[in-house]
């Protein structure tokens, strides 16, 4: 669990079922991270059971639930990942639209920045973001990130911006 001054940063749960359905198939969702094929309960189960549990499991990080300590309010996601296809690990986040333009991204990824760094020993990070997704670049300025290139995560994906600290 991490902490940050409003939120609260959990590893996901099958409970979480429902919230994640309903995030992965936000539109911007799928316009920016793309579309994860889930449709259903049991296939947002599959995908926490395959995706964030194997990553808490095999490097002790990943995508956690972020949660408002005021009231539980399920609002995004956010984490480190460590991806097959790139060298370093990754920052990641997506948040419902309401929750958005909030602060609450930020605090997320500063408050997963740190658990990486002082409980993993993490120290440099990267980010990917679909080209067009300024609102993502600048919130990844703000903790010191710059664009770098542009990559493929795989032979037949879209080139991805590659954000790199300074």
């Amino acid at each position: 669990m991490i902490l940050s001054e409003r939120l609260l940063l959990r590893e996901l749960t099958l409970a979480d079922a429902p919230f994640i359905l309903a995030l992965l198939n936000d539109p911007d969702f799928h316009r920016y991270i793309g579309d994860r094929g889930i449709r259903t309960l049991l296939d947002a189960e599959n995908y926490i059971q395959q995706g964030p549990a194997v990553s808490y499991a095999r490097y002790g990080h990943g995508l956690y639930l972020v949660a408002r300590k005021e009231d539980g309010a399920s609002l995004g996601i956010c984490g480190l990942i460590k991806r097959d296809t790139l060298e370093q690990i990754d920052i990641g986040y997506a948040f419902l639209p309401q929750y958005r333009g909030q602060g609450y991204g930020i605090e997320a990824a500063q408050a997963a920045l740190a658990d990486g760094k002082n409980r993993l020993g993490i120290g440099q990070v990267v980010a990917i973001v679909t080209p067009g997704n300024e609102r993502s670049v600048a919130l990844l300025a703000k903790l010191g990130l710059v664009r770098s290139r542009l990559v493929k995560l795989s032979e037949d994906a879209d080139e991805c911006l590659l954000l790199e600290q300074a």
